[in-house]
């Protein structure tokens, strides 16, 4: 991987980490039991992955950079995995069982459906000449 590409990658993993972290000082004291910031950063993440792939697609000669700046650094930063299993432990920890199964599935059927969301709305964004 070459210097540029590093660089790419720690830029976009930052800024997606400071979005992540801006959504759950906004949104968690909304909800104590539900932690809706990392919920909303994963679903967030979903949404502008598929928007994202659809666009990466359609533009093939974007350099491999910008490329890694999105996807790997931007959304890899912005959604997590770690945070939204700790969650759920602690959940279970309390037993919590029904707000557990909920968030799991708010969690991954969200994820999947923004994915697909993002893909509908990019392709539709560029039937209309917008992209």
């Amino acid at each position: 991987m070459g210097f540029y590409a590093f660089l790419a990658i720690g830029i976009g993993a930052a800024s997606g980490a400071w979005l992540r972290w801006g959504l759950g000082i906004l949104l968690n004291p909304l909800f104590p039991t539900l932690p809706l910031g990392t919920l909303a950063a994963n679903l967030l993440g979903g949404f502008l992955m598929g928007m994202a792939m659809q666009f990466l697609l359609e533009h093939a000669v974007l350099p491999p950079e910008i490329r890694l700046a999105i996807t790997t650094g931007f959304l890899g930063g912005l959604t997590t995995f770690s945070t939204f299993s700790a969650e759920t432990v602690t959940l279970l920890l309390r037993e919590e069982y029904l707000w557990t199964l909920a968030i799991i599935l708010m969690h991954v059927i969200g994820s999947v459906a923004m994915t697909l969301l993002g893909i509908l709305a990019m392709k539709l964004l560029t039937t209309a000449g917008v992209s």
